[in-house]
């Protein structure tokens, strides 16, 4: 519960431009997805997605299957309050990921910067658990690298490797596409370096 307050205090007193991870254009979710090129009607999820433009995007586009999960309601609200009557079209899920359990699996599973908020090695388990029980296509995820920030909204976080995403998930029957890393500006124009991966479950 202290994490959720956590959140929903940071949703209800800080605007957009006030928060490091806003993004006007995720481009670099969108390329991955872009070469993943689900069908329109795939059943994608964007964990940790608060209240981020990726659904904005992917709407936009023509994609018809979409949910929006993040432990902040106030969050979700502010994403539904932007999208006006478009937000109908989405599914939106107010959940601890860890805590979350899909009636179906997802043919792509998008997390920019909610995995590296798992700091210890049960909750991390977890959650690789989850996915390879949850995705039947593809994963994509992104976290702070080791030359990225140690801290994200004064929390700790995890940082990655290429090297350790890969050992991650190609355990968990993964087959690793891509990784990269991404310089991202934050609003008030600092950099935070990300690594990126995509895999494709293994079949």
């Amino acid at each position: 519960m202290e994490i959720k307050q956590h959140w929903e205090n940071i949703y209800s007193t800080k605007r957009a431009h006030e928060v490091s991870w806003t993004e006007e254009v995720p481009s670099v979710s969108l390329s991955f997805i872009h070469q993943a090129n689900p069908a329109k009607n795939a059943r994608i999820i964007d964990v940790g997605g608060g209240d981020s433009k990726l659904v904005d995007c992917l709407l936009a586009e023509g994609y018809q299957n979409i949910s929006v999960l993040d432990i902040s309601e106030a969050a979700i609200e502010r994403a539904k309050k932007r999208l006006g009557e478009k937000a109908d079209q989405v599914h939106w899920i107010v959940s601890d990921v860890l805590s979350f359990q899909p009636s179906k699996p997802y043919d792509l599973w998008h997390d920019r910067a909610a995995f590296h908020f798992q700091t210890e090695s049960d909750h991390i388990n977890q959650y690789v658990d989850l996915v390879k029980n949850s995705v039947m296509g593809t994963l994509i995820i992104g976290t702070f690298s080791t030359d990225g920030p140690t801290k994200c909204s004064g929390l700790p976080i995890q940082q990655y490797t290429e090297v350790g995403m890969k050992e991650k998930f190609e355990a968990a029957n993964f087959k690793n596409i891509e990784c990269k890393r991404e310089d991202h500006i934050t609003p008030m124009g600092g950099q935070q370096n990300f690594v990126f991966c995509s895999f494709a479950k293994s079949a």
